[in-house]
């Protein structure tokens, strides 16, 4: 697979200037901040770097179908099940490489949620809500029997002792039949629905199993035989033996939706969708356009009770306007004898289909058309660039690496290519500062290579929303490792970088910006009682007695402070002690002056200038009585440069020296 044999190049030059000590920085995980629809050629890696990945585009052709679901490929035709009409589709492509649209058959349901292609050709068709199977050749309908269930949702085809062997995985309710062909398509076209074991096995229809859940949504043959069941909307995983007709559960679960199944060496995969709840089951109970007779049902014998229920199976149906999807898609990795484990999660995305490239599970999904992939062998997840429709319903093989996708919202298919040679891009989601800032360096992790091989854009704005706002993309000069755009401010940021060439490899990388510089804050000012004197705790630690926090009674504000608050107050004549607490959002380092002006007087005397400690201790006992007034004034120092320093000046707490008897 080109993704896997070709990672080539690693980009990005080594560090060897440190960041400014006033900025701040932030990693940039590309896996984390770059969507599916933002990725071009390029695959998000779960260790936060791009790589070569696949490049998504649609077929231009005319879409006869609101709604397409499944699919399948007969040497260069792809044959695709749509919806609302109940057609099969033909797409090929001409000489001159263009893909051309025609209906090869017509059947009498909506939905066409199944297809399988047989070994002559024909195709094997699975429908809601009448819950049909048809066989279909040259075009024809040659034979077509009504299921007593609501939908077929999964038809396998494989071999049993040497001769072909089908599966019918089906919905309202859970059933598995096995069908013979041979009986099958000689029984031709039955218009009623077959309710009883006799009248299916005429037909060549048996029970091969059942479960108590609703519908069983996914099949998978194993190379011992075990025919592994998916079910909804519960989300179990069932095991047939071979010759036991009661399957074994492998994994329970609860609001969930096995979509698909992949075998894989030692063990199987098996994709999930979780609904955060009931509301959002992608299959729910019955079928959809009709109403059925909902009743009790044994070995392929219906007894109706005469209870109505309307019907709305809906596997991943997509509404005129999609909503948000809430809940969560997970890889699950059953090992031969073992016990499963989730190997990827997606938080907001269902997953649909699983399908194999080489070393790696591709997995396609929503609720924005996402692409996504998952190795074993290193455990890693991958996000490749995502589709234009919002739900990727089936992904079939195109040869040479290659896959069409099959989705809806908008329905059409487009091809996903591993070898191509279009341009690379990934651009990030919004980036959020938190405060305005000016944007600079943005440096890659310490690797081999050089700058030729990328180029970065960066804009920002000074809006929270996704899409007003924003300025205009500027093209990052690259030196000593970084990338920067001189002058660019605003609170959000996004990164582009586009890949000169490939294969590559591009290493995560680190964002350094400097926030806005704010003044400084004054969050506590207190004068004691005179008459004390304070040991600051640094210079006599080990002393007991009455701390300043005993009397402040005040918190925690750092280790610093605390430590300073931890100093010793002591009774001494004729001295007076002020305390402040300062802060500086910026983390700045700042100094104090601290002045009185007494009563009558004009000018302000500085007791303490530009200290760095959070406190002032003078003697008052030569100053005359009256209220004296206080003033703190604070500054920035270095290493802000001069030219940015900001400074504040606060009118602080007054005092009173009184020197008269106490009277009773």
């Amino acid at each position: 697979m080109p993704y896997l044999r070709s990672l080539s190049v690693l980009l990005v030059a080594g560090l060897t200037a440190t960041a400014d000590p006033l900025s701040t920085s932030r990693s940039i995980d590309f896996f984390r901040e770059v969507s599916s629809r933002n990725l071009h050629g390029l695959a998000a890696r779960s260790d936060g770097r791009l790589t070569s990945g696949a490049d998504v585009h649609p077929l231009t052709l005319v879409n006869d179908a609101d709604l397409l679901w499944s699919g399948v490929r007969i040497e260069d035709i792809l044959y695709v099940g749509s919806g609302p009409d109940g057609r099969i589709l033909a797409i090929q492509a001409d000489a001159a490489g263009n893909y051309h649209s025609t209906v090869v058959a017509e059947l009498s349901d909506a939905h066409v949620l199944a297809l399988a292609a047989l070994p002559d050709g024909s195709l094997l068709a699975g429908t809601s809500p009448a819950g049909a199977l048809a066989l279909v050749r040259n075009g024809e309908v040659v034979a077509r029997a009504e299921l007593p269930v609501g939908s077929v949702l999964e038809i396998s085809f494989g071999s049993l002792k040497g001769q072909p062997d089908v599966l019918v995985a089906t919905g309202d309710p859970g059933r598995i039949y096995r069908v013979d062909l041979k009986k099958f398509e000689a029984a031709g076209l039955v218009p009623e629905k077959l309710t009883t074991a006799d009248a299916l096995q005429a037909r060549g229809i048996t029970l091969f199993g059942q479960i108590r859940d609703d519908n069983v949504r996914s099949l998978l043959r194993r190379p011992d035989g075990t025919v592994i069941a998916g079910s909804a909307p519960k989300g179990n995983i069932y095991a047939f033996a071979p010759g036991n007709p009661s399957p074994e559960v492998l994994a329970e679960n609860r609001a969930s939706e096995v979509t698909a199944l992949l075998d894989w060496e030692g063990g199987f995969f098996a994709a999930l969708t979780t609904a955060a709840d009931n509301r959002e089951a992608r299959v729910k109970r019955g079928t959809e356009n009709g109403i059925k007779k909902n009743g009790k049902e044994n070995n392929g014998e219906e007894e109706k009770d005469g209870q109505e229920e309307t019907v709305t199976l809906t596997p991943a149906a997509p509404a005129p306007v999609a909503e948000k999807f809430r809940g969560r898609g997970q890889l699950l990795w059953f090992p031969d004898g073992g016990f499963p484990e989730t190997v990827a999660t997606r938080l907001n995305t269902a997953f649909y289909q699983l399908q194999r490239e080489g070393d790696l599970v591709l997995i396609t999904g929503g609720e924005e058309g996402e692409l996504l992939g998952y190795e074993p062998a290193r455990m890693r997840s991958l996000t490749f660039a995502g589709a234009t429709a919002a739900q990727v319903n089936a992904i079939v093989p195109a040869g040479d690496g290659d896959f069409f996708l099959i989705g809806n919202n908008p329905g059409g298919v487009e091809r996903m290519r591993f070898s191509h040679t279009n341009p690379l891009a990934a651009e990030s989601n919004r980036i959020d500062l938190t405060v305005p800032s000016e944007i600079g360096a943005l440096r890659f992790e310490p690797s081999v290579g050089g700058e030729s091989a990328i180029a970065v854009d960066l804009r920002a704005s000074s809006s929270s929303d996704e899409l007003e706002g924003w300025g205009s993309w500027h093209p990052a000069v690259a030196q000593d490792g970084a990338w920067t755009v001189p002058g660019l401010r605003g609170r959000y940021v996004q990164i582009r970088v586009k890949a000169k060439f490939g294969p590559l490899e591009i290493s995560a990388a680190t964002l350094y910006t400097l926030p806005q510089n704010r003044r400084p804050q004054l969050q506590n000012f207190r004068v004691l009682s005179p008459n004390f004197a304070l040991i600051p705790a640094v210079d006599r630690p080990e002393r007991p007695g009455t701390s300043l926090g005993q009397i402040l009674q005040s918190g925690s504000g750092g280790s610093r402070r605390d430590n300073f608050l931890s100093s010793e107050i002591v009774p001494q004549p004729g001295s007076q002690v002020v305390f402040w607490d300062v802060n500086d959002q910026n983390g700045d380092n700042l100094v104090s002056t601290f002045s009185i002006r007494g009563p009558g007087a004009q000018a302000w005397s500085d007791l303490v200038i530009d200290t760095t400690e959070l406190y002032a201790q003078f003697e008052i006992s030569h100053l005359p009585e009256g209220v004296y007034r206080t003033r703190l004034a604070v500054r920035e120092t270095a290493p802000r440069p001069e030219a940015q320093r900001l400074s504040a000046e606060f009118e602080t707490d007054d005092f009173v020296i009184d020197r008269s008897a106490p009277e009773i």
